[in-house]
C-alpha cells in the first residue's frame, strides 16, 4: 500500500488513505483492507502502474484496483464529489480535493484521511473525536446523507452494532425519517446488509433491535416484523464455534433470525431477498427439522423416563445426521429464549445438552439413513423387486425397521424382508 502511495505521489498526484482501515487503524485493529484517495484520473492510474498490475473494478465511480508487490488489491479511487442522486446511486464528478471527497462520505468515523507521505491525519468533521466517544455521526446534515442514500441508514446501525457504538440523535432521527424509503435499496443490497450484520456484528440481535425501533424491519423485511429476537439473543451468548465453524455459525444465525416465522415462511422470504438457494434450502431444512423434532423432545423431557436408545435413534433420522448439531443449537437457542421468558415448557439446559451428547454418539454409530443399509435398490433389483415406487418404498420401510431394531441391518435379514413385503402387495409376483 505505502509503495502504491508513494508512485502516485512521485508522478505528481496527491494520495490519501481513506475509509474503513483508516477508522479500524484508530481502533487498534489489525489485519487492514487498506483503499486510496487520489487525484489520479483511472486512466492516469492505469498508466502509473501498468494494465498488469490494474483492475477496472469500478471505473464509472473513480476506482481501479492495483496490486502490491505481494498481489494483494487495493482500490484507488479518484477524489469525487457528487452531482446528483436518487437515493441509492449517485452521480459523481472528479477533481475534487481530498476535503471534497471526505465531505460526501457517510459518517464521520469513515470521513477521515490519513497521508503515507507526510503522517497528516485529515480529520475535518470530528471522525477521531467520535471514535473516541463511541459514536456514530453523519457527515454534515443527517436528513441530507440518507437522501443521498438510503443504505446509509442500515450501515450505521450495522457500524453501531459491530463496534459497540451508539447513534447519535440527530443522525438516528434521520434513519427513522428514512425508514419508509428504504423500499428503494434492491433485495440484494438488504440481504447483503443482513449478511454482514450476521457476519461482523458480535451480538447481531441488538443490531437487529435497531432494526425494529428505527421501523426498517416493518418496511424491507414486513413478514417477519411480529418475529422475536430472543432465540437469536440466546444465540448470540452462546459459546462460539471454531473459526473453521463460521459458516455454521452464519447458518445458525439465519435460522435464528429468520425461522421465527416458520420453514415456509422463512424461504419464501429468503428467496424474495434474493439470498442462495444453498443458505434458502439449508435454513428451511433445520427450521423444518427442528419444528418436528421440538415436541417429541419436549414431551420426552417431561416424562420421568429416560429416553429409549430406539427414540434417540428417531430424533436423529429426524434431524438428519450432519444436521444434528445445528438443529440442536437452534433448539437449545428457542428453549433458552423460552427459559429467559420464564415459561415452564422449555427442556432443562442440563437436559438438552446430555441429549445433544447421546444423539452425538448414535448419529456416527447407528443406521439412521438409507445410506446405512446393508442392502441397496440394486440388491433388490437381484432379488426381484422392480424398479419403480414400490421399491423405493420398501426401501423407507427397511429403514424404518432398521431404525427400530439395528440388529436387523444385514444383507440376508433385510432382503427376506424386502421379499416378504413384495409378495404381501404382489402375491403372485414372479421372482
Amino acid at each position: 500500500m505505502l509503495d502504491i502511495a508513494h508512485r502516485l505521489e512521485e508522478a505528481g498526484y496527491d494520495t490519501w488513505c481513506v475509509g474503513g482501515a483508516v477508522r479500524d487503524a484508530l481502533l487498534g485493529h489489525t489485519h487492514l483492507d487498506w483503499d486510496l484517495a487520489t487525484a489520479a484520473t483511472p486512466d492516469q492510474v492505469t498508466a502509473v502502474f501498468g494494465r498488469r498490475r490494474t483492475i477496472p473494478v469500478g471505473i464509472a465511480f473513480g476506482t481501479v484496483g492495483v496490486l502490491d508487490g505481494e498481489g494483494t488489491l487495493h482500490e484507488v479511487t479518484t477524489f469525487r464529489h457528487d452531482v446528483s442522486t436518487d437515493g441509492r446511486h449517485a452521480v459523481v464528478a472528479f477533481g475534487a480535493s481530498i476535503d471534497e471527497d471526505l465531505a460526501r462520505r457517510d459518517f464521520t468515523i469513515n470521513a477521515i484521511a490519513w497521508h503515507p507521505g507526510t503522517r497528516e491525519m485529515r480529520d475535518p468533521f470530528g471522525g477521531i473525536a467520535d471514535l473516541a466517544a463511541g459514536v456514530v455521526r453523519a457527515v454534515g446534515a443527517p436528513d441530507e446523507r440518507m437522501r443521498e442514500d438510503r443504505l446509509r441508514a442500515l450501515r450505521a446501525l450495522r457500524f453501531a452494532g459491530r463496534l459497540g457504538f451508539t447513534i447519535d440523535p440527530a443522525t438516528w432521527d434521520a434513519i427513522v425519517a428514512s425508514a419508509p424509503y428504504l423500499t428503494r435499496l434492491s433485495a440484494e443490497r438488504v440481504k447483503q446488509e443482513i449478511e454482514k450484520t450476521l457476519e461482523q456484528v458480535e451480538r447481531p440481535a441488538a443490531t437487529f433491535r435497531l432494526w425494529i425501533e428505527s421501523g426498517a424491519l416493518a418496511v424491507l423485511v414486513p413478514r417477519l416484523v411480529q418475529g422475536e429476537l430472543a432465540q437469536l439473543a440466546v444465540l448470540d451468548r452462546l459459546p462460539r464455534p471454531t473459526p473453521r465453524g463460521r459458516p455454521y455459525r452464519k447458518l445458525l444465525r439465519l435460522a435464528a433470525f429468520f425461522g421465527v416465522a416458520g420453514a415456509k415462511t422463512a424461504g419464501a422470504v429468503m428467496n424474495d431477498l434474493r439470498f442462495s438457494k444453498a443458505d434458502t434450502a439449508g435454513v428451511s431444512t433445520i427450521v423444518d427439522r427442528a419444528d418436528r423434532l421440538a415436541p417429541l423432545i419436549e414431551e420426552a423431557a417431561g416424562s420421568d423416563a429416560t429416553p429409549s436408545e430406539r427414540a434417540v435413534r428417531r430424533w436423529v433420522a429426524t434431524a438428519g445426521r450432519l444436521n444434528v448439531a445445528t438443529v440442536m443449537r437452534l433448539l437449545e437457542a428457542r428453549w433458552g429464549a423460552r427459559r429467559d421468558g420464564g415459561a415452564a415448557t422449555a427442556p432443562p439446559a442440563s437436559a438438552v445438552a446430555s441429549l445433544y451428547r447421546r444423539m452425538v454418539e448414535s448419529a456416527f454409530r447407528d443406521p439412521v439413513e438409507l445410506a446405512d443399509l446393508a442392502v441397496d435398490g440394486d440388491d433388490l433389483r437381484r432379488a426381484g423387486i422392480p424398479t419403480g415406487p414400490r421399491l423405493g418404498k420398501i426401501l423407507h420401510d427397511l429403514l424404518e425397521r432398521v431404525i427400530d431394531d439395528p440388529s436387523l441391518n444385514s444383507p440376508g435379514t433385510l432382503l427376506a424382508i424386502a421379499r416378504g413385503l413384495q409378495d404381501a402387495e404382489h402375491p403372485t409376483s414372479p421372482r
